[in-house]
């Protein structure tokens, strides 16, 4: 039947940034298509290891900074240890710094850069190597955004990390295809999260956003459950080096 292809029964995820916002939703997500998750931030992750708990999947907490990649071997090593294996893992860590480019900082750029592409890349390698090592296959799940697609404004540095993980997604499907590793990403539209609420408490922009989104409103972090349980499944195994939009028809317009 084509639903059990959507099934994620017996499989463990890995998912970074997921102490609040689309991390914890992904994570939540996959746990109630029968995954078990090893969730990876540095706030804390006790809600989001109960709501998992809760639906009868395991969850552990892995506490680290990934805006260094000295982290990478602890955070494979004990999803393993701890869960078993690795089969799918989820780019979703994030961060944003906002300035004109007259006054943007080496810093504000360095920052954005590490996390969001450096430390994707490199914990993609260490993923990749331990699912080549269980024989087995997996999926690697990253989180692009809308300005993979176009350039924003007072952004520099996340629209040019986030341009990355578009053509790394590509890149690493072409290198691990052959290794039954799908890789694909899931572009965000304007979500409610943390991270837009500025842009949400600003009625100009508010406006103006909504104005240009066919769907008629923000979305929801659940908007994004779908698409990571399908990228995850078996029902996902033809689709490579894929980046899709979840944006209410934002790029439509």
């Amino acid at each position: 039947m084509i639903l059990d292809k959507f099934k994620l029964d017996g499989k463990v995820a890995l998912v970074t940034g997921a102490s609040k916002g689309l991390g914890q939703a992904m994570a939540i997500g996959l746990a109630e298509a029968g995954a078990d998750v090893a969730l990876v931030a540095r706030g804390s992750m006790e809600e989001s290891k109960a709501k998992i708990e809760a639906l009868g999947r395991k969850a552990i907490i892995i506490t680290a900074d990934l805006s260094s990649q000295d982290c990478i071997p602890e955070i494979i090593e004990r999803t393993v240890n701890e869960l078993g294996r690795l089969d799918i893992l989820v780019n979703n860590a994030g961060i944003i710094r906002r300035a004109a480019i007259a006054e943007f900082t080496e810093k504000d750029w360095d920052d954005v850069i590490n996390v969001n592409q450096k430390t994707l890349f490199f914990l993609s390698q260490a993923a990749s190597n331990q699912m080549v090592k269980q024989g087995e296959g997996g999926k690697i799940i990253n989180v692009a955004s809308m300005l993979s697609f176009q350039g924003g404004i007072r952004v520099p540095s996340y629209t040019a990390s986030k341009s990355a993980v578009l053509g790394l997604t590509r890149l690493m499907a072409n290198e691990l295809a052959d290794k039954n590793i799908n890789v694909n990403a899931i572009a965000p539209g304007y979500m409610a999260t943390d991270n837009t609420a500025a842009l949400q408490a600003d009625p100009d922009r508010n406006r103006q956003i909504l104005e240009r989104i066919p769907a008629g409103r923000w979305g929801k972090v659940e908007d994004l459950q779908g698409a990571c349980v399908f990228l995850a499944s078996e029902a996902a195994s033809y689709l490579q080096g894929y980046t899709i939009a979840v944006d209410g028809g934002w790029l439509s317009r």
